[in-house]
């Protein structure tokens, strides 16, 4: 699990980060895994959900996990 000041820096770098930022770094993912939504489903997401996806990504991606 990553380290708590890992997720709190992650979570605060997101919160200010507008629908389209948030769809192009999830589209744009570089990670263990890939990210692999439609434009038609990330555009139907609250940017809430959007922000949780990169969130969640972000942190079971880290080298703390």
């Amino acid at each position: 699990m990553a380290s708590r000041e890992y997720f709190e820096q992650a979570a605060t770098s997101l919160a200010c980060l507008g629908r389209n930022e948030l769809k192009r770094r999830i589209k744009n993912f570089r990670g263990r895994f890939k990210l692999d939504f439609s434009e038609d489903y990330l555009n139907n997401l609250s940017i809430d959900r959007l922000r949780h996806i990169l969130l969640a990504a972000l942190i079971n991606a880290s080298p703390n996990n």
